[in-house]
């Protein structure tokens, strides 16, 4: 078997166990969000601090919910990770934002932070944070243990598959899975030109 072939019988695996029914869990959380006038904070690093950037743009254009990632700007970003540290950048840039109980964190991570291993710290400082105003968590991630996983009001876990590809699926799959919500009946306020 070649690895093209590999890799897409693996995609194709992972379409047939993931947990749908969270998936709606989660379109009904955002639509909460959107009917309360609530706004959606996307939260990344790497490969899905894009993919947050991406989403910003779908579900401000689709589905009309007004939408931000702290990783849009640089210029914020840079200064409060050089003087502040990279740990609390988004916490500290959402207490600016004044997250409150209306709105929702979106955490796109492959891992979805760990305090004992230190990876992604900065999202676990944003999810104690979401939880001290009451904000809802939800999240897109491969990985059952970690901190979004055990903290987010709704998880929805890429199935592993093959742990080789953890990566490679969380990542591709966020986009498979914020583009389904935006095409979803319940939140889909606009059309694509296409």
């Amino acid at each position: 078997m070649t690895y093209s072939k590999q890799h897409l019988d693996e995609v194709r695996q992972i379409l047939e166990i993931i947990n749908t029914d969270v998936i709606e869990e989660v379109v009904n959380l955002l639509s909460e969000v959107k009917s309360s006038k609530g706004r959606i904070f996307f939260l990344g690093v790497g490969g899905s601090a894009a993919n947050a950037s991406h989403a910003v743009n779908d579900f401000r254009k689709l589905a009309n919910i007004e939408s931000y990632a702290p990783t849009d700007n640089i210029s914020e970003l840079t200064a409060r990770t050089n003087d502040d540290g990279w740990t609390t950048v988004f916490s500290a840039w959402l207490k600016v934002s004044q997250l409150n109980s209306r709105d929702c964190l979106f955490i796109l991570s492959v891992g979805g932070g760990d305090r004992d291993r230190e990876v992604s710290i900065n999202l676990c400082e944003a999810i104690d944070f979401a939880k001290t105003v009451n904000a809802k968590v939800v999240g897109i991630t491969g990985r059952s243990d970690g901190y979004t996983a055990k903290h987010a009001n709704s998880h929805i876990l890429i199935p592993i598959v093959n742990a080789e590809n953890v990566t490679p699926h969380s990542e591709s799959f966020q986009a498979i899975v914020w583009h389904l919500m935006v095409s979803h009946p319940i939140l889909k306020a606009n059309s694509t030109k296409w």
